[in-house]
């Protein structure tokens, strides 16, 4: 598994934790709090159930991530999380295609998405499950063709949700956000997270002189 660039110490009794997800921006995201962590990529169907509302679906795939790979690792903190976009009570999805991003955009532009982020931590130690969610509202200011054919030159935004990405240049592209935690929008609620973390009997930050820097966990 790839590792955070924090080392875990052998002192402590804090269990070893894994992040139920590769992506860097979660990585880049669970170093914030200065804890030791291991990546490892859960294979689960990722697909919505018939009927399931976004707020639903959120909910049950951050567990599924987080119980699959609790599976056989006794010992240990796992973080799943998982995320929906909708706007006009519709999942958002990718463009693909350039046309299809500055068709998405159009319709965004002066209008409001929602951003559903679960959270699932799973203690192997002790069975203790801890499910969160965070609501976050992203305003559009008003978007020129101009503005949007420049926006998607830059950043190519073709794979991601919505034809914007939220960590990079998109901020540009939106009047307020409207959340209890701005690194939920990029993907993990780190103030929901470090209230568990308290719930556990770990307060944070944890001691600095019981972890060291390594690599970058993205590599």
């Amino acid at each position: 598994m790839p590792q955070s660039t924090i080392s875990h110490p052998s002192n402590t009794t804090l269990p070893r934790i894994i992040l139920a997800s590769t992506s860097p921006f979660r990585a880049q995201l669970l170093n914030k709090l200065h804890l030791p962590f291991d990546q490892a990529s859960p294979n689960i169907d990722e697909s919505p159930l018939k009927n399931e509302t976004p707020q639903a679906m959120v909910a049950r795939l951050s567990e599924a991530k987080a119980l699959e790979i609790a599976q056989n690792q006794p010992n240990h903190i796992i973080i799943g999380s998982d995320q929906c976009a909708v706007f006009q009570n519709q999942p958002i999805g990718k463009p693909h295609t350039t046309a299809n991003a500055i068709k998405q955009l159009q319709q965004f532009s002066q209008q409001t998405i929602t951003f559903y982020t679960g959270l699932c931590v799973i203690n192997t130690a002790t069975q203790q499950v801890f499910n969160r969610m965070d609501t976050t509202q992203v305003h559009f200011r008003k978007l020129s063709q101009e503005v949007i054919e420049h926006y998607i030159e830059i950043e190519q935004p073709l794979n991601c949700a919505g034809s914007f990405k939220s960590e990079g240049l998109g901020i540009t592209l939106f009047e307020k956000i409207q959340s209890n935690d701005p690194n939920a929008l990029i993907g993990l609620p780190l103030i929901e997270l470090t209230n568990i973390f308290y719930q556990m009997g770990y307060p944070l930050p944890l001691k600095p002189s019981k972890f060291k820097s390594l690599s970058d966990p993205s590599k």
